[in-house]
């Protein structure tokens, strides 16, 4: 080939690189519900392999330093939506007492107004009928695995559902896919894809059913843990040996005897199964519940036996949202949509997968603070690799908007995460700690109000309410938040620069008032 030719070919090439990277960015958020980074193998390869998670990874980032700002379902949402902290998105907990605002500002609706197409498929738990998406379909508050119901457009009530036979992971991607479909071809986009997955109870895919059962599981380092000088960690209920429930989570159900309590829920959703599903799940759960009532373990072996089932259960469906997120990014790949669409995966919180003998979320140490995140960068955007800076849910929206040409809102509180993206130098945020503050007490699994701050070795922690706890954290020493250092005269000066930071992150986030 002559000089001329080649540099023809380059032109080509230099042209059709520009025209790609100059066409608006689309954006296909997936979103799961209570997936740990213990569970995600680019994080922790000690128990399952997620291969479709992990490629995203490989070929953009990986944050290694993400985290919530209120481990709980409906308020991560609202979170994510409106890049301000619960008291301000007026979405403190899961509580029907406090409904979530849909006519204030979110990120869906400045996209809407940016040019942008949007569209909702699953899991938002947040109350009211969804705005600022151009499509929508929602699970009504937590959904079902199996022949979910869904609240569709054209409905003005929560109630008002149609019913869609099989698997939800399956079907929400189907949804999505469905919607790319018919989109308008000519706007960019932003889909989010919110899976019901991995939420309690852990109903496995049918071709999953049997996955995992020769799998075993090492117990966590701190499964045992005594709770000494931490109050709150000692009066939680969310224990896998005292809350885990013996029907409903591991779906021992006795034949011949009445379910009792959430047993009767488990027992319900058998009920509602098809024929082929409900011969699945009698296949492996039958002659399980009959040898396990059989033997009837005790103490030790007991812990054992149901941190076991518990992980196989969750394993299999993680097995099957990680199958379904490689069907997205196939579907993008076939449709020439690969390379002009960020493709993000994360949780709405991090999980307890038997660390401090655990299942659940809520507190503010490091399992259910931290969540995944990870995403999948266009050519245009040229970062490759880890990304270490503190970043946080509150982050998505303003990230979304810059990343799509919008302008952010001066009274969101996240910061953009683009420039970490825009370019493969190591990039600093301007940030140094971060804020969280959980308020779901009374409630569920009795965790304790509290709020606090978490820089890049220490956290403070505040409980408060029906005791006044402080916890302090050396996080490079005891990264397993064991050993609470709050009044140890060794660290009076890092205790005394915490409370200082924690005072101005509160007035930082207008949240002094907070409770």
């Amino acid at each position: 080939m002559n000089t001329k030719s080649v540099l023809c070919v380059l032109s080509a090439a230099s042209l059709a690189q520009l025209a790609q990277a100059q066409k608006p960015l689309n954006i296909v958020y997936i979103m799961s519900d209570d997936h740990a980074q213990q569970m995600i193998s680019c994080y922790d390869q000690r128990y399952i392999q997620t291969p479709n998670i992990d490629a995203l990874a490989q070929e953009g980032v990986r944050f290694t330093e993400s985290f919530v700002a209120n481990s709980l379902s409906g308020p991560s949402r609202a979170c994510m939506l409106t890049g301000k902290h619960s008291h301000l998105n007026g979405k403190k907990n899961n509580e029907h007492d406090q409904n979530f605002d849909q006519n204030q500002q979110t990120m869906p609706k400045l996209l809407q107004k940016h040019g942008y197409q949007t569209a909702l498929v699953g899991k938002l738990h947040l109350e009211g009928i969804p705005q600022g998406f151009d499509y929508w379909t929602m699970l009504p508050g937590q959904g079902d695995y199996y022949d979910p119901h869904f609240v569709q457009p054209g409905r003005d009530k929560l109630t008002d559902t149609v019913q869609i036979k099989g698997y939800v992971t399956n079907i929400i991607t189907d949804l999505s896919l469905d919607w790319l479909d018919k989109r308008d071809k000519e706007k960019p986009f932003a889909l989010f894809i919110h899976h019901k997955a991995a939420h309690r109870n852990w109903l496995a895919d049918t071709t999953d059913i049997k996955a995992f059962e020769d799998q075993e599981y090492q117990l966590p380092d701190t499964f045992w843990d005594d709770y000494k000088g931490r109050q709150a960690a000692g009066k939680q209920e969310m224990h896998i040996v005292h809350d885990l429930n013996l029907v409903y989570d591991l779906k021992m159900l006795e034949e011949g005897q009445p379910a009792k309590g959430l047993g009767r829920w488990y027992k319900g959703q058998l009920e509602q199964m098809d024929a082929p599903t409900r011969a699945h799940f009698d296949s492996l759960y039958r002659p399980l519940a009959r040898a396990f009532y059989a033997q009837a373990p005790q103490g030790e072996e007991l812990a054992r036996w149901k941190f076991t089932r518990y992980m196989r259960d969750y394993s299999k469906v993680v097995k099957s949202l990680d199958r379904n997120i490689g069907r997205v990014v196939d579907y993008l790949r076939e449709h020439d949509l690969l390379e002009n669409t960020l493709i993000v995966y994360t949780s709405d919180q991090g999980f307890y997968m038997g660390e401090h003998g655990w299942f659940d979320k809520r507190f503010m140490y490091e399992e259910s603070m931290r969540t995944p995140l990870v995403m999948r960068l266009p050519a245009s955007l040229k970062k490759r690799g880890d990304i270490a800076e503190l970043v946080q849910n509150i982050d998505y929206a303003p990230t979304f908007l810059d990343l799509a040409g919008a302008p952010i809102p001066e009274d969101m509180q996240g910061v953009s995460l683009a420039p970490l993206l825009r370019t493969n130098k190591d990039n600093k945020l301007e940030r140094k700690s971060l804020y969280y503050h959980f308020y779901e007490y009374p409630g569920e699994h009795a965790v304790r109000r509290h709020y606090g701050v978490r820089d890049k070795r220490y956290k403070l922690i505040h409980f408060y309410g029906d005791f006044d706890a402080w916890e302090l954290y050396d996080l490079k020493k005891d990264p397993k938040e064991l050993n609470n250092l709050y009044d140890n005269p060794q660290y009076r000066k890092v205790q005394a620069r915490m409370h200082k930071e924690l005072d101005r992150l509160r007035k930082h986030y207008k949240a002094e008032e907070a409770k």
